[in-house]
């Protein structure tokens, strides 16, 4: 009998000598932002990403392999078919897809979190987020999750970037968001006694050097592969970086794709022994070449086609290129910024406004616009809100604005308001032509979103005012209403910087 143990235990050491090591494909898309649908002649699409997705499941599990799809974070915001129907479209379809895991991105906080968890019950997949804790520090969702392919277990931490409490204030519920990294080295111990390898699912960004127009005190993806070496993977959004040859850093793969489906990036590991000691990566472009998922599609279309009618109506004419731009809007004035204002200026009769170039989401060509155009530029559903600020908060504000660098979404749009920029600071600065007066109170008009205390301007959260009910994509609908056809493309400056 000994003998026979002896032989037993011989063989079972000589089979894992000669044993394969295992694969596993990670697929992974991040910052959708409502493009369910194709766009740009072709481009994107998620009944192209389901076929990418089928037919990578398919070639490796042939071979035994195992396959995981990941989303990367902001799966809200950004095309009004979606915006409108509280983004169940993207989710239904990624339901079907076969969607494993999606860490929560900034965006996924424009909405209520009665909404959130609504979309996640059709999800069907784990929402994941290891430091969104509320006052107790305790997850509101998932803080991380392992899947077990029975011959590999593959633990995934989401980690949500700390910005989103600046970004996004609106509907945190007295939740708050802990250090990244800090989650990070908190949740790695029990990650790694429950599986084999461990992935970071991130909603961080991609900024190498010095973190160029990132402020201090926010976790980046690259920061954590820097700094740790027991990380297989960090699959990350945020920054709608396209790394075309992910990169390894310390022992870890990092890798991102991009936006809106433009590309599912695709990154095979071998593992043996809890190690990766192979790999490969790669960008699929989603385009024409790519057949559409029959059943993807059909849900896709039938959610398109709802409402679409009033989406395509007709509030206007424009005979210039109304410039949205995200390079530019985050940069400096343009004529959309500036539309945009005066319209809440005119809406509520106030003395000036002003808004953040973050809320500026896309352009509008010459020609016609539609209902759906100005819901693509502001697709956030946020409200007009009126303020009453003395002269020192309106001074206070605008030297706050002067500190923005170019990039940021809080970068500054006004109207009814001029002032220049001299070493970070705001002079001479006109209300209407008429020198700010720091004794007064002016009536200003912005979105609740700034009024609360959005995107750093903290000086305005908790102070006189009131929101109007009226919602901005609304109040700039019939602003170009009342214009009728937009004529000008000439850019008056009205925020002069001299430094």
């Amino acid at each position: 009998m000994k003998k026979v143990v002896g032989l037993f235990i011989i063989l079972l050491i000589a089979l894992s000598l000669f044993a394969e090591p295992v694969q596993l494909t990670v697929l992974h898309v991040n910052d959708t932002h409502g493009h369910v649908w194709s766009f740009d002649k072709d481009i994107g699409g998620f009944a192209r990403i389901a076929t990418i997705v089928n037919d990578v499941k398919a070639e490796v599990e042939k071979k035994g392999g195992h396959v995981l799809f990941l989303h990367a974070g902001d799966v809200n915001t950004g095309v009004p078919e979606s915006d409108q129907l509280d983004a169940i479209p993207d989710f239904v379809a990624l339901h079907y897809m076969g969607a494993d895991a999606m860490v929560l991105g900034n965006h996924e906080f424009d909405i209520p979190l009665n909404t959130l968890k609504m979309q996640q019950r059709y999800a069907g997949f784990p929402f994941l987020s290891a430091n969104f804790v509320d006052k107790n520090l305790y997850p509101i969702f998932d803080p991380y999750i392992v899947k077990d392919f029975g011959d590999l277990k593959v633990g995934i931490i989401g980690l949500t970037t700390e910005q989103t409490t600046v970004l996004e204030s609106l509907y945190l519920e007295n939740n708050m968001f802990s250090s990244a990294y800090e989650a990070l080295n908190d949740y790695m111990p029990v990650l790694k006694e429950k599986s084999d390898i461990q992935i970071v699912l991130s909603h961080l960004g991609y900024y190498s050097g010095n973190k160029p127009n990132l402020p201090v005190g926010y976790t980046t993806s690259n920061e954590i592969a820097l700094n740790r070496n027991d990380i297989a993977l960090i699959v990350d959004g945020h920054s709608h970086t396209l790394l075309e040859n992910p990169e390894m850093i310390n022992n870890t793969i990092l890798t991102q794709s991009g936006e809106w489906g433009k590309y599912v990036g695709r990154v095979d590991m071998w593992i043996e022994d809890g190690r990766v000691i192979d790999w490969k990566a790669q960008q699929i472009p989603v385009n024409s070449q790519i057949k559409e998922d029959p059943f993807i599609k059909m849900i896709a279309d039938m959610y398109y086609n709802m409402g679409a009618e009033k989406l395509n109506e007709k509030v206007g004419v424009t005979n210039v290129y109304l410039d949205g731009e995200r390079n530019h809007v985050r940069s400096g004035e343009t004529n959309l910024g500036h539309l945009i204002v005066d319209s809440m200026v005119w809406k509520t009769d106030s003395d000036f406004g002003f808004m953040n170039g973050g809320g500026i989401r896309a352009s509008i060509d010459k020609g016609d616009i539609s209902y759906r155009d100005i819901l693509t530029v502001l697709p956030f559903g946020n409200t007009v809100y009126v303020m009453k600020l003395n002269g020192n908060t309106v001074k206070e504000v605008l030297d706050f604005a002067a500190t923005i660098p170019d990039g940021q979404g809080a970068k500054l749009h006004v109207s009814g308001v001029t002032f220049e920029i001299v070493d970070g600071k705001a002079n001479n600065i006109m209300i209407n032509g008429e020198p700010l007066d720091i004794n007064k109170v002016y009536n200003v008009a912005t979105n609740n979103y700034l009024a609360s205390g959005g995107d750093g301007y903290k000086m305005l959260k908790g102070l006189n005012g009131y929101d109007t009910g009226f919602v901005a994509a609304d109040v700039l609908k019939e602003y170009i209403m009342h214009l009728g056809t937009i004529e000008n493309s000439n850019i008056e400056k009205r925020i002069i910087v001299k430094n």
